[in-house]
């Protein structure tokens, strides 16, 4: 059995892993992170409709495979969050790189 992935595939594989270091450079350490993962969750669904919309479509646009994708690109962010970026510290440097001045702390 032969499997042949498109690019726009693996494209869209490879963002899912960068999306929770874009969350934390646009987000701070008080964030809750019930609102980082509604934005992980945002970020993911334009990344599994826009694979779809830009992959190879014989049959036509599919939405369920556009949801699918959705869900594959979300667990991806997560697993790659939890099991790569934070314990390397990526996601604490990500998150300090954009630091505003109204949010660091008065009289340092």
């Amino acid at each position: 059995m032969q499997v042949h992935l498109d690019s726009a595939y693996w494209l869209g594989l490879a963002i899912s892993v960068v999306l929770p270091v874009l969350v934390g450079l646009v987000t701070t350490r008080v964030t809750s992170p019930g609102t980082k993962a509604v934005l992980l969750l945002a970020l993911t669904a334009a990344n599994g409709f826009l694979v779809e919309l830009a992959g190879p479509h014989p049959s036509g646009y599919s939405v369920g495979t556009a949801i699918v994708l959705w869900g594959v690109s979300f667990a991806t962010g997560v697993l790659s969050h939890f099991g790569l970026w934070k314990p390397t510290g990526v996601s604490g440097k990500a998150q300090d790189s954009l630091v505003t001045g109204s949010s660091q702390p008065q009289g340092v």
